[in-house]
């Protein structure tokens, strides 16, 4: 009976660190996973939400690993003679919740989500738009300082809202690094439209500096 009991604390705390390693894993890529979510959903200023927790990002990375490889641990860890004399005892075979298997998908989920800061960007469209300018003696750039980026989703969904601006040109957002370079048509929109369209994603900005481009 004893070693029934403790075969079945094991089991619990398997499933309560897959539960936390699934949890960390989330968290940890959270911050990256929002501006995606935003873009899809169209709720564009929802995208900087999660970018606080970036700061502990690698600890939660770290939580995940060492939970994770515990729960491995658990799981390839030979079996004393009363384990496997209790699991004889039982005769049951154990399921899909308990196998390897299952924990290997958790482990491959678990770091497909740490990994998304990574691959992130594959999820923006990557076409450029066509810009009519009348003259290019007329295009201004600036340069500016952005606040709250945590990974390059985050730097590729400022860039796709700059883009869908009237009269911008060009732009670059980059990170790391936090700068957003924008050149753009005075007579179809100006400084103020490109801080506006910038912080309606969650994001601040603040200019650097301003030029006006002329051959």
């Amino acid at each position: 009976m004893n070693n029934q009991n403790s075969s079945h604390r094991t089991e619990k705390s398997t499933k309560g660190l897959l539960g936390a390693g699934l949890l960390t894993a989330f968290a940890a890529s959270l911050c990256c996973i929002t501006p995606v979510l935003a873009l899809i959903s169209g709720a564009s200023g929802i995208a900087s939400t999660f970018s606080w927790l970036e700061p502990i990002r690698p600890y939660l990375v770290g939580v995940t690993i060492l939970v994770l490889g515990f729960a491995w641990y658990q799981k390839l860890k030979p079996r004393t003679k009363e384990e496997i004399q209790c699991a004889c005892e039982e005769d049951e075979k154990p399921s899909f919740w308990k196998s390897k298997q299952f924990l290997a998908i958790v482990t491959v989920f678990a770091g497909l989500m740490m990994a998304f800061p990574y691959y992130g960007d594959i999820f923006y469209p990557k076409t450029d738009k066509q810009v009519i300018v009348v003259s290019s003696n007329d295009i201004q750039g600036v340069k500016f300082t952005v606040s709250g980026m945590t990974c390059s989703s985050c730097s590729n969904h400022i860039s796709n809202a700059l883009k869908s601006l009237n009269g911008v040109i060009k732009q670059t957002v980059e990170y790391p690094g936090n700068v957003a370079t924008v050149k753009y048509d005075p007579s179809k929109t100006n400084v103020i439209e490109l801080i506006k369209v910038i912080e309606k994603t969650g994001y601040k900005a603040e200019i650097i500096k301003t030029e006006i481009s002329k051959k």
